[in-house]
Protein backbone atom coordinates (compact mmCIF):
# COMPACT_ATOMS: atom_id res chain seq x y z
CA UNK A 1 0.00 0.00 0.00
CA UNK A 2 1.15 3.63 -0.92
CA UNK A 3 2.30 5.73 2.22
CA UNK A 4 -0.57 8.17 0.90
CA UNK A 5 -2.88 6.01 1.70
CA UNK A 6 -1.32 4.27 4.60
CA UNK A 7 -1.20 8.23 5.87
CA UNK A 8 -5.79 8.25 5.06
CA UNK A 9 -6.18 5.51 7.22
CA UNK A 10 -3.74 6.97 10.00
CA UNK A 11 -6.17 10.39 10.07
CA UNK A 12 -9.44 8.32 9.95
CA UNK A 13 -8.62 6.31 13.34
CA UNK A 14 -8.05 8.52 16.89
CA UNK A 15 -6.47 6.60 19.58
CA UNK A 16 -8.03 7.33 22.88
CA UNK A 17 -6.91 6.11 26.09
CA UNK A 18 -9.24 4.36 28.02
CA UNK A 19 -9.23 2.64 31.57
CA UNK A 20 -11.58 0.25 33.34
CA UNK A 21 -12.22 -0.41 36.85
CA UNK A 22 -14.55 -3.13 38.29
CA UNK A 23 -16.69 -1.36 41.19
CA UNK A 24 -18.39 -3.85 43.58
CA UNK A 25 -21.43 -2.85 45.44
CA UNK A 26 -24.09 -4.79 48.35
CA UNK A 27 -27.25 -5.10 47.98
CA UNK A 28 -29.26 -1.93 47.76
CA UNK A 29 -29.97 1.44 45.88
CA UNK A 30 -27.02 3.44 45.05
CA UNK A 31 -26.91 6.81 43.23
CA UNK A 32 -23.38 7.08 41.24
CA UNK A 33 -23.01 11.12 40.09
CA UNK A 34 -20.12 13.21 39.28
CA UNK A 35 -18.19 14.95 41.65
CA UNK A 36 -19.08 18.92 41.48
CA UNK A 37 -16.79 21.61 39.86
CA UNK A 38 -15.05 19.64 37.45
CA UNK A 39 -14.43 20.87 33.31
CA UNK A 40 -16.56 20.74 30.75
CA UNK A 41 -15.17 17.95 28.16
CA UNK A 42 -14.41 18.85 24.93
CA UNK A 43 -16.22 19.42 21.45
CA UNK A 44 -15.79 16.03 20.93
CA UNK A 45 -17.67 15.20 23.96
CA UNK A 46 -14.36 13.30 26.02
CA UNK A 47 -13.55 13.23 28.78
CA UNK A 48 -16.90 10.77 29.82
CA UNK A 49 -17.46 8.16 31.70
CA UNK A 50 -19.69 5.12 31.05
CA UNK A 51 -21.65 2.43 33.05
CA UNK A 52 -22.08 -1.19 31.78
CA UNK A 53 -22.46 -4.40 32.95
CA UNK A 54 -19.01 -6.45 33.20
CA UNK A 55 -18.74 -9.17 30.19
CA UNK A 56 -20.28 -12.16 32.66
CA UNK A 57 -23.86 -9.86 32.81
CA UNK A 58 -25.53 -10.29 36.07
CA UNK A 59 -29.18 -10.58 36.30
CA UNK A 60 -29.31 -9.02 39.90
CA UNK A 61 -27.94 -5.88 38.93
CA UNK A 62 -30.05 -3.01 36.95
CA UNK A 63 -28.05 0.48 35.61
CA UNK A 64 -30.49 3.24 34.49
CA UNK A 65 -29.17 6.15 32.84
CA UNK A 66 -30.13 9.11 30.49
CA UNK A 67 -28.50 7.32 28.24
CA UNK A 68 -29.63 3.95 27.04
CA UNK A 69 -25.70 3.03 26.31
CA UNK A 70 -25.11 3.95 30.12
CA UNK A 71 -22.73 6.70 29.10
CA UNK A 72 -22.43 9.59 31.63
CA UNK A 73 -20.26 12.27 29.80
CA UNK A 74 -17.88 14.26 31.80
CA UNK A 75 -19.82 16.35 34.16
CA UNK A 76 -23.66 16.95 35.36
CA UNK A 77 -24.77 13.23 34.92
CA UNK A 78 -25.93 10.71 37.47
CA UNK A 79 -26.87 6.90 37.14
CA UNK A 80 -29.30 4.79 39.18
CA UNK A 81 -27.50 1.57 40.34
CA UNK A 82 -29.64 -1.34 41.88
CA UNK A 83 -28.43 -4.87 43.50
CA UNK A 84 -31.10 -7.04 44.47
CA UNK A 85 -28.69 -9.99 45.38
CA UNK A 86 -24.77 -8.31 46.65
CA UNK A 87 -22.28 -8.63 46.42
CA UNK A 88 -22.05 -7.45 42.62
CA UNK A 89 -19.47 -5.80 39.78
CA UNK A 90 -20.13 -2.67 37.27
CA UNK A 91 -17.85 -1.93 35.00
CA UNK A 92 -16.61 1.82 35.10
CA UNK A 93 -14.72 2.40 32.24
CA UNK A 94 -13.28 6.15 31.61
CA UNK A 95 -12.68 7.71 27.96
CA UNK A 96 -10.06 9.99 27.19
CA UNK A 97 -8.24 12.05 24.22
CA UNK A 98 -4.57 10.93 24.10
CA UNK A 99 -2.08 13.99 25.99
CA UNK A 100 -5.37 16.32 26.58
CA UNK A 101 -5.24 18.17 29.60
CA UNK A 102 -8.00 17.26 30.95
CA UNK A 103 -8.30 15.13 34.33
CA UNK A 104 -10.31 12.18 34.20
CA UNK A 105 -13.76 12.42 35.67
CA UNK A 106 -14.50 11.94 39.30
CA UNK A 107 -17.66 9.95 40.44
CA UNK A 108 -19.25 10.28 43.47
CA UNK A 109 -21.04 6.90 45.01
CA UNK A 110 -23.99 7.46 47.64
CA UNK A 111 -25.99 4.57 48.94
CA UNK A 112 -29.97 6.05 48.85
CA UNK A 113 -31.24 2.62 50.14
CA UNK A 114 -30.04 -0.82 52.34
CA UNK A 115 -33.12 -2.57 50.68
CA UNK A 116 -34.41 -3.12 47.21
CA UNK A 117 -37.84 -1.18 48.17
CA UNK A 118 -38.28 2.51 47.92
CA UNK A 119 -36.49 4.99 49.65
CA UNK A 120 -37.71 8.16 51.08
CA UNK A 121 -38.04 11.19 48.70
CA UNK A 122 -35.59 12.84 51.08
CA UNK A 123 -32.97 10.55 49.70
CA UNK A 124 -32.54 12.33 46.39
CA UNK A 125 -31.63 16.20 48.73
CA UNK A 126 -28.94 14.29 50.69
CA UNK A 127 -27.64 12.55 47.79
CA UNK A 128 -27.74 15.03 45.34
CA UNK A 129 -24.91 18.35 45.73
CA UNK A 130 -26.19 21.69 44.34
CA UNK A 131 -26.10 21.88 40.53
CA UNK A 132 -25.82 18.17 40.00
CA UNK A 133 -27.84 16.07 36.98
CA UNK A 134 -30.91 13.71 38.53
CA UNK A 135 -30.79 10.24 38.96
CA UNK A 136 -33.12 9.47 35.85
CA UNK A 137 -33.47 7.08 32.96
CA UNK A 138 -34.51 7.15 29.48
CA UNK A 139 -35.86 4.48 28.51
CA UNK A 140 -37.86 4.52 25.30
CA UNK A 141 -41.06 6.95 25.49
CA UNK A 142 -44.13 5.05 27.52
CA UNK A 143 -46.95 3.61 26.05
CA UNK A 144 -50.35 4.67 27.65
CA UNK A 145 -52.22 1.93 29.18
CA UNK A 146 -53.50 3.99 31.66
CA UNK A 147 -55.92 6.03 29.63
CA UNK A 148 -57.81 4.12 26.79
CA UNK A 149 -57.02 5.70 23.48
CA UNK A 150 -60.13 6.39 20.47
CA UNK A 151 -59.49 4.86 17.40
CA UNK A 152 -56.64 6.67 15.78
CA UNK A 153 -55.89 8.70 18.97
CA UNK A 154 -52.31 9.88 20.25
CA UNK A 155 -51.37 11.17 23.54
CA UNK A 156 -49.13 14.06 23.67
CA UNK A 157 -48.25 13.50 27.40
CA UNK A 158 -46.81 10.40 28.95
CA UNK A 159 -45.68 9.32 32.18
CA UNK A 160 -45.50 6.41 34.52
CA UNK A 161 -47.23 6.56 37.64
CA UNK A 162 -46.97 4.81 40.79
CA UNK A 163 -49.32 1.97 41.04
CA UNK A 164 -50.81 2.80 37.52
CA UNK A 165 -48.29 2.62 35.07
CA UNK A 166 -47.62 4.07 32.21
CA UNK A 167 -50.71 7.22 31.55
CA UNK A 168 -51.23 9.31 28.44
CA UNK A 169 -53.26 12.45 27.94
CA UNK A 170 -53.27 15.10 25.96
CA UNK A 171 -51.80 18.69 26.46
CA UNK A 172 -53.99 21.06 28.57
CA UNK A 173 -55.48 17.91 30.71
CA UNK A 174 -54.15 16.87 33.84
CA UNK A 175 -51.47 14.42 33.85
CA UNK A 176 -52.09 12.32 36.86
CA UNK A 177 -54.80 13.31 39.69
CA UNK A 178 -54.50 16.00 42.01
CA UNK A 179 -54.74 14.28 45.57
CA UNK A 180 -54.01 10.66 44.49
CA UNK A 181 -51.10 10.77 46.64
CA UNK A 182 -49.52 8.34 43.91
CA UNK A 183 -46.17 9.71 42.31
CA UNK A 184 -45.04 10.33 39.31
CA UNK A 185 -41.61 8.37 38.56
CA UNK A 186 -41.57 9.61 34.91
CA UNK A 187 -42.65 11.78 32.02
CA UNK A 188 -42.45 12.39 28.06
CA UNK A 189 -43.85 15.07 26.28
CA UNK A 190 -44.60 15.03 22.31
CA UNK A 191 -47.18 17.77 21.06
CA UNK A 192 -49.09 17.09 17.94
CA UNK A 193 -50.80 20.57 17.79
CA UNK A 194 -49.18 23.95 16.98
CA UNK A 195 -45.83 22.94 17.62
CA UNK A 196 -43.73 19.57 16.81
CA UNK A 197 -41.55 17.38 19.19
CA UNK A 198 -38.04 19.10 18.29
CA UNK A 199 -39.31 22.55 19.68
CA UNK A 200 -39.83 21.45 23.03
CA UNK A 201 -37.58 20.63 25.76
CA UNK A 202 -37.72 19.47 29.72
CA UNK A 203 -35.81 18.99 32.70
CA UNK A 204 -37.05 16.30 36.06
CA UNK A 205 -36.39 17.67 39.25
CA UNK A 206 -34.66 15.46 41.91
CA UNK A 207 -33.43 17.50 44.25
CA UNK A 208 -33.35 21.18 45.50
CA UNK A 209 -31.47 22.83 42.73
CA UNK A 210 -30.73 19.63 41.14
CA UNK A 211 -32.15 19.16 37.60
CA UNK A 212 -31.43 16.66 34.75
CA UNK A 213 -29.80 18.13 31.73
CA UNK A 214 -32.70 19.18 28.95
CA UNK A 215 -34.26 16.08 27.57
CA UNK A 216 -36.14 16.06 23.93
CA UNK A 217 -39.86 16.10 23.45
CA UNK A 218 -40.79 12.78 22.54
CA UNK A 219 -38.47 11.32 24.88
CA UNK A 220 -38.92 9.62 28.44
CA UNK A 221 -37.12 11.82 31.49
CA UNK A 222 -37.35 10.09 34.79
CA UNK A 223 -37.15 6.87 36.39
CA UNK A 224 -38.43 3.47 36.05
CA UNK A 225 -39.34 0.27 37.44
CA UNK A 226 -36.71 1.59 40.12
CA UNK A 227 -39.73 3.20 42.41
CA UNK A 228 -38.33 6.52 42.77
CA UNK A 229 -40.28 9.53 42.13
CA UNK A 230 -39.56 12.80 40.76
CA UNK A 231 -40.16 16.08 43.00
CA UNK A 232 -40.84 18.59 39.93
CA UNK A 233 -40.18 19.25 36.12
CA UNK A 234 -39.38 22.55 34.00
CA UNK A 235 -40.85 22.78 30.70
CA UNK A 236 -40.00 25.34 27.83
CA UNK A 237 -39.87 25.71 23.55
CA UNK A 238 -37.45 26.70 21.78
CA UNK A 239 -36.62 27.43 18.17
CA UNK A 240 -39.21 29.19 16.31
CA UNK A 241 -41.85 27.80 18.38
CA UNK A 242 -40.32 29.82 21.63
CA UNK A 243 -41.12 32.97 19.42
CA UNK A 244 -45.14 32.74 18.86
CA UNK A 245 -45.72 30.63 21.77
CA UNK A 246 -44.50 29.97 25.74
CA UNK A 247 -45.82 27.11 28.29
CA UNK A 248 -47.74 27.48 31.27
CA UNK A 249 -47.03 24.85 33.83
CA UNK A 250 -49.31 23.75 37.23
CA UNK A 251 -48.37 21.21 39.30
CA UNK A 252 -49.47 18.99 42.93
CA UNK A 253 -47.28 17.42 44.89
CA UNK A 254 -48.25 14.57 47.67
CA UNK A 255 -47.71 16.90 50.43
CA UNK A 256 -50.69 18.85 49.09
CA UNK A 257 -48.67 21.81 47.66
CA UNK A 258 -49.99 23.46 44.60
CA UNK A 259 -48.07 25.27 42.57
CA UNK A 260 -48.95 27.37 39.17
CA UNK A 261 -49.16 28.26 36.74
CA UNK A 262 -45.37 28.99 36.50
CA UNK A 263 -43.80 30.21 32.90
CA UNK A 264 -40.71 28.39 31.46
CA UNK A 265 -37.89 30.17 33.68
CA UNK A 266 -38.54 28.21 36.95
CA UNK A 267 -39.28 24.68 38.13
CA UNK A 268 -42.53 23.61 39.56
CA UNK A 269 -40.99 21.72 42.78
CA UNK A 270 -42.36 22.36 46.22
CA UNK A 271 -40.59 23.54 49.34
CA UNK A 272 -40.83 20.29 51.27
CA UNK A 273 -39.27 18.25 47.96
CA UNK A 274 -42.29 16.21 48.06
CA UNK A 275 -42.66 13.80 45.01
CA UNK A 276 -44.65 15.49 42.06
CA UNK A 277 -48.14 13.58 42.01
CA UNK A 278 -49.29 15.97 39.08
CA UNK A 279 -48.82 18.36 36.21
CA UNK A 280 -51.10 20.23 33.69
CA UNK A 281 -49.27 21.68 30.68
CA UNK A 282 -50.67 24.70 28.38
CA UNK A 283 -49.03 26.06 25.41
CA UNK A 284 -50.09 29.84 25.10
CA UNK A 285 -49.74 32.09 21.71
CA UNK A 286 -47.54 35.37 22.56
CA UNK A 287 -49.51 37.36 20.40
CA UNK A 288 -53.27 38.12 22.12
CA UNK A 289 -54.47 38.44 18.45
CA UNK A 290 -53.18 34.82 17.62
CA UNK A 291 -54.64 33.51 20.82
CA UNK A 292 -58.08 34.90 19.53
CA UNK A 293 -57.68 33.50 15.78
CA UNK A 294 -56.51 30.11 17.54
CA UNK A 295 -59.94 29.97 19.54
CA UNK A 296 -62.09 30.91 16.68
CA UNK A 297 -60.75 27.64 14.69
CA UNK A 298 -60.92 25.77 17.26
CA UNK A 299 -64.63 26.63 17.75
CA UNK A 300 -65.17 26.83 13.75
CA UNK A 301 -63.37 22.86 13.60
CA UNK A 302 -65.85 22.23 16.27
CA UNK A 303 -68.78 23.84 14.72
CA UNK A 304 -68.00 21.44 11.51
CA UNK A 305 -67.14 18.02 13.09
CA UNK A 306 -70.60 18.03 14.92
CA UNK A 307 -72.24 19.21 11.52
CA UNK A 308 -70.33 16.43 9.91
CA UNK A 309 -71.21 13.84 12.94
CA UNK A 310 -75.49 15.11 12.18
CA UNK A 311 -75.26 14.84 8.54
CA UNK A 312 -73.50 11.00 8.88
CA UNK A 313 -76.34 10.45 11.83
CA UNK A 314 -79.46 11.51 9.15
CA UNK A 315 -77.93 9.83 6.30
CA UNK A 316 -77.72 6.14 8.63
CA UNK A 317 -81.39 7.26 9.78
CA UNK A 318 -82.87 7.79 6.70
CA UNK A 319 -85.22 5.08 5.45
CA UNK A 320 -84.75 4.11 1.74
CA UNK A 321 -87.44 5.17 -1.03
CA UNK A 322 -89.08 2.56 -3.28
CA UNK A 323 -89.09 2.94 -6.82
CA UNK A 324 -92.75 4.31 -8.35
CA UNK A 325 -93.55 2.12 -10.61
CA UNK A 326 -95.22 4.23 -13.60
CA UNK A 327 -98.60 2.72 -14.73
CA UNK A 328 -101.65 4.08 -17.44
CA UNK A 329 -103.15 7.45 -16.52
CA UNK A 330 -106.34 7.80 -15.07
CA UNK A 331 -109.15 8.85 -17.74
CA UNK A 332 -110.50 11.94 -16.20
CA UNK A 333 -114.84 12.79 -17.24
CA UNK A 334 -115.29 16.03 -18.83
CA UNK A 335 -117.17 18.15 -16.59
CA UNK A 336 -119.66 20.26 -17.95
CA UNK A 337 -119.66 24.08 -16.96
CA UNK A 338 -123.07 24.67 -15.13
CA UNK A 339 -125.15 27.49 -16.31
CA UNK A 340 -128.02 29.05 -13.75
CA UNK A 341 -131.00 29.91 -14.94
CA UNK A 342 -131.85 33.55 -15.31
CA UNK A 343 -134.33 35.14 -12.83
CA UNK A 344 -137.14 37.02 -14.24
CA UNK A 345 -136.62 40.65 -13.00
CA UNK A 346 -140.39 42.39 -12.39
CA UNK A 347 -141.16 44.47 -15.04
CA UNK A 348 -143.55 47.44 -14.03
CA UNK A 349 -146.81 47.60 -15.56
CA UNK A 350 -148.46 47.57 -18.99
CA UNK A 351 -144.58 46.15 -20.00
CA UNK A 352 -143.21 42.67 -20.62
CA UNK A 353 -141.03 41.19 -18.35
CA UNK A 354 -137.50 41.38 -19.17
CA UNK A 355 -135.09 38.29 -18.77
CA UNK A 356 -131.90 39.20 -17.49
CA UNK A 357 -129.01 37.30 -19.29
CA UNK A 358 -126.55 34.66 -16.75
CA UNK A 359 -123.35 35.92 -15.53
CA UNK A 360 -122.02 32.64 -16.95
CA UNK A 361 -123.73 33.39 -20.37
CA UNK A 362 -122.08 34.84 -23.24
CA UNK A 363 -123.94 38.06 -24.14
CA UNK A 364 -125.51 38.56 -27.38
CA UNK A 365 -123.92 39.40 -30.30
CA UNK A 366 -124.78 43.42 -31.06
CA UNK A 367 -128.15 43.84 -33.74
CA UNK A 368 -127.39 44.48 -37.19
CA UNK A 369 -128.15 48.36 -37.87
CA UNK A 370 -129.88 47.06 -40.86
CA UNK A 371 -133.35 46.69 -41.09
CA UNK A 372 -134.96 43.82 -42.61
CA UNK A 373 -137.60 44.83 -44.97
CA UNK A 374 -141.14 43.63 -43.67
CA UNK A 375 -144.27 42.21 -45.35
CA UNK A 376 -146.89 45.29 -46.57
Amino acid sequence: MSQSGQSQNQNRVVDLKVSGHLMTLDQGLFCVFHVPSQEPPSPRGLPGVRLTQPPLVNGAVTISTFDDTGWLGGQNNAALIRVTQGPAQVLVTIYQEAGSPHEAPRLQVVRLSDATGAPVAAAYAAAAPQGQAPVASIPSSPAPTGTPAAAGQQFEVGAHIQRRGDVGVMIGEWMGKPGSRFWIEGFGISPGKLIAAEDIEYQAVLGKGWLSPWTEGGKYCGSRGMALPILGLRVRLKGAAAEDYFCELEATFTDGTEIGPVGEDEAAESDSLAPLEAFRITIVPRDPAMAAARREAEELEEVLEEDLALLEEEQDAAPVRKPVKRGRPAVRTAVKPVVKAAVPAKAPSGKAPVTQPSKTAKAPAKASTLRKPGRR
